[in-house]
């Protein structure tokens, strides 16, 4: 593929998952509206896993000034060019993660790292830059689904197989995907990790808040959400219009299906209240709950 290689070293105190230095340039492009966030991420990045309440959050409040513009960072080209220390074989990674279940208090089982280790998070990245041409949306819907896969029902997304499986799960035009897996996605990842390497990125999660006039912050790592609103907020002029967070469907905007952790930062709840409202949906048939052994989750019913 000509991808370069890079290291899984997540650090559960930080929320960081790193990758070497390298140094290469690369145009942005213009955001769409006043600012873009620029996430470079991957799939198996735990501590990415751990942001996306933050983040769910952020667009419920103010999605209409801002775009994510989503490029794969290439954490794990393979173990046998691993060359890191703090995680060092598929077992350590178990370990890692299940403290990092805890830790971002998110449904994470590191047990496929014991049952049927991912050897790379390559293919899964290529995947998604499959998904994503066919549009943003559904992008952002496969890159929740086959996290949920590897993070919350141990499964190795980095078998066709499964990421075929992902695709169905969310009604992507399977041959179109198909196509695009051998072809075009190889080269849009391959330009991802170059333009990483250009943006000096070296570990995940990384966002960068940017407007019109190039003005931008960077967020590194796992952070409150206090955080990522305060870099969007630097960016925008004008009054701020926030939107609420009062329905309890709201959430669902993005995604159908949703963590305690996650409704608990949406709506600024406690974990028993949250607790309690999505366990009320599900007895008023809104909601289907889902148990895992990395802990629950939630989906909206379709009617």
């Amino acid at each position: 593929m000509g991808v370069n290689n890079n290291l899984l070293n997540c650090d559960i105190e930080t929320g960081i998952c790193e990758v070497p230095k390298y140094g290469v340039s690369q145009q942005e492009q213009a955001p769409q509206k006043p600012v873009k966030l620029l996430y470079f991420t991957d799939p198996i990045c735990s501590s990415c896993w751990g942001i996306d309440p933050q983040l769910r959050k952020l667009q419920q409040e103010y999605s209409h000034y801002f775009d994510i513009e989503y490029r794969m960072g290439g954490l794990l080209k393979s173990w046998a060019e691993y060359g890191g220390s703090d995680v060092n074989g598929p077992a350590s990674v178990e370990k890692h993660w299940n403290e990092a279940g805890a830790y971002y208090q998110m449904p994470i089982d590191g047990s496929v790292w014991n049952r049927d280790p991912l050897e790379s998070s390559y293919p899964p990245s290529i995947a998604f830059k499959a998904a994503q041409l066919q549009g943003n949306k559904k992008a952002g819907q496969f890159l929740r689904r086959i996290k949920e896969m590897v993070f919350t029902e141990q499964i190795n997304i980095a078998r066709k197989e499964n990421l075929l499986s992902a695709a169905i799960d969310i009604d992507l035009n399977l041959q179109q995907f198909e196509s695009d897996l051998e072809q075009r996605a190889i080269q849009l990842f391959e330009e991802d990790l170059a333009f990483a390497r250009a943006k000096d990125v070296r570990g995940f999660p990384t966002i960068f808040f940017i407007d019109n006039n190039n003005n931008q912050f960077k967020v590194y790592g796992s952070k409150p959400y206090e955080v990522y609103e305060s870099a969007l907020l630097k960016l925008i002029e004008g009054p701020v219009v926030k939107k609420s967070t009062g329905e309890l469907t709201d959430i669902f905007k993005y995604n159908p299906t949703v963590t305690l952790r996650e409704f608990e930062v949406f709506y600024n709840l406690s974990k028993e209240e949250a607790h309690l409202a999505l366990n009320k949906m599900v007895l008023e048939n809104q909601l289907i709950k889902s148990e895992t052994n990395a802990g629950p989750i939630w989906k909206e019913v379709n009617l």
